[in-house]
């Protein structure tokens, strides 16, 4: 075969930081080459140097064979190389013909727009890539999977022929997932080359032809998907075994901890998000709430921490009405909180570790000397402690928390939420961004603390996790509770109609 990218001995230091340490990467024609690596592995940044956006201290690129400057997105766009990046690009109120030709519409006599001869050539690309999309639709009105094609043509209409797709799949349905595949497979067939960058481990074995793996800046492996298995390739990754299922002890109880009963709420454009929302979760169970982003999952936390108002139902906690109870109340009575946003509900960057891990107890004992005072000489020791115990990767208690890695921010997180003793933990997008590592890390003590008796609900845009920790699975669909499943006796692809709003067979 012949060579797409050859990049040789890529070096890219930032301040204390060898983010690439003499990479050599190497992309064929024709295929489809997955990029993996922990946070921090160095993914990002060789693709920007790829991509024109960072350029290089050391190193080498070469384009079909020719070397090449890399000093700018326009640079790698006349080379034939097109971006898809994770959070989309694309304008909302324009339709999807309007999106694929900005910056290169068509003009007759030189002045008006030529719509009718630029429709004509978005078909044409849309049936040569079997990439099929409403043309005359506003894009606002797409589901993510359909936008995402959108994103691949806009690259394909400006003449790319090595795509990089940045963490594809985050926010699809399994079905869309599978027409992602589809359409990737396609590109393959019509001789395009595809950059697939994922966390998903399971997905870059499914789809890639070769897989190449980074850590700490460095390649540690490069192999053909189909001669590693899912272990080996996640070895590879951290360098150590990681685990993907989990055990979980088996305690029959019908004890509620959490009930819902009719709970509404509206969303901050006045529109209903939440639309009568009934469910129960009990001790010693994750119940875990499966659905595309964007379907009220955001709203139904706010509802249950406090943090917005239910415009009508009831919260129930131990039987007892908490539905007006502030956020203060609910973490006096046992409630825990992991948010999907830890920097902006989660912690305070500019305070210290010891300080973020007694915020929301920082003003009652042991922490407090009356009601005024606080008691650092506690306060030390706790934080000493959960650092400890948690494996809290930080040079010591008072260092601020903007400088720890993302994965150690997080478990700076769940250090304090399952410390307090709770018995609800309401973990929304617990490991979004996280590595193999710390991913494992923070299931395995959603587990251990369900073992404990705590009642756990788990919001998730990650079918694997909801699968692999959840003992019942809620399907929400445009703020509605559409089925409740048990895992053993339903499908992924059950679940991913339920999630598209279908109905199971």
């Amino acid at each position: 075969m012949t060579t797409a990218i050859e990049m040789n001995g890529i070096t890219k230091t930032f301040p204390s930081v060898v983010a690439n340490d003499k990479i050599d990467f190497v992309v064929e024609k024709g295929e489809i080459h997955g990029l993996l690596g922990e946070n921090g592995a160095g993914k990002t940044v060789l693709m920007n140097i790829l991509y024109g956006l960072d350029r290089p201290d050391e190193g080498q690129i070469f384009v079909n064979g020719k070397e090449v400057e890399m000093d700018s997105p326009a640079t790698a766009i006349k080379l034939g190389i097109g971006m898809v990046h994770q959070h989309f690009m694309l304008v909302p109120s324009l339709t999807v013909a309007e999106n694929i030709i900005l910056g290169k519409e068509l003009t007759k006599n030189k002045v008006l727009l030529d719509m009718n001869r630029m429709l004509n050539d978005v078909k044409d690309f849309c049936e040569r890539y079997k990439l099929e999309v409403d043309l005359k639709a506003p894009v606002y009105t797409l589901p993510v999977g359909v936008q995402q094609r959108v994103e691949i043509l806009k690259a394909l209409y400006r003449g790319a022929d090595i795509l990089i797709l940045d963490e594809p799949t985050s926010v699809l349905t399994p079905q869309e997932v599978e027409e992602l595949f589809k359409a990737v497979r396609a590109l393959k067939e019509q001789g395009k080359t595809v950059i697939f960058i994922s966390h998903k481990l399971k997905e870059v074995l499914a789809i890639c032809d070769r897989i190449t793996v980074l850590r700490r800046g460095k390649v540690v492996g490069a192999v053909k998907a189909d001669e590693t298995i899912l272990g080996e390739l996640a070895e590879t990754m951290v360098g150590r075994k990681v685990v993907f299922t989990f055990k979980k002890k088996r305690i029959k109880t019908r004890e509620v901890v959490l009930k819902t009963e009719n709970l509404k709420a509206i969303d901050d454009r006045g529109l209903p998000a939440l639309k009568g929302v009934d469910f129960e979760v009990c001790a010693f169970e994750i119940l875990g709430i499966a659905g595309v982003e964007g379907n009220g999952q955001t709203e139904l936390v706010e509802v249950l921490t406090g943090l917005r108002k239910a415009t009508e139902g009831k919260i129930l906690v131990d039987n007892n009405d908490i539905t007006k109870a502030s956020p203060g109340e609910r973490i006096r009575l046992g409630i825990s909180h992991v948010p999907e946003d830890r920097h902006k509900r989660g912690l305070i960057p500019d305070f210290s570790v010891m300080e973020n891990l007694i915020l929301g107890s920082h003003n009652k004992p042991p922490f407090t000397v009356g009601r005024v005072r606080l008691n650092f000489e506690k306060i030390s020791n706790y934080a000493k402690r959960l650092i400890k115990d948690f494996s809290i990767k930080t040079p010591n208690k008072d260092t601020p928390v903007r400088h720890l890695s993302g994965g150690t921010q997080q478990r700076v997180v769940v250090a304090r939420e399952f410390s307090r003793k709770p018995k609800l933990i309401i973990a929304s997008q617990p490991t979004r961004g996280l590595d193999v590592g710390a991913t494992e890390y923070v299931r395995k003590k959603l587990v251990e603390m369900r073992d404990q008796g705590c009642a756990v609900l788990l919001i998730s845009a990650d079918l694997d996790e909801i699968w692999a920790l959840s003992d019942r699975i809620a399907v929400i669909y445009e703020g509605e509770i559409v089925a409740i499943k048990d895992p053993e006796k339903t499908s992924e692809r059950e679940l991913g109609l339920l999630m598209a709003g279908g109905k199971s067979g």
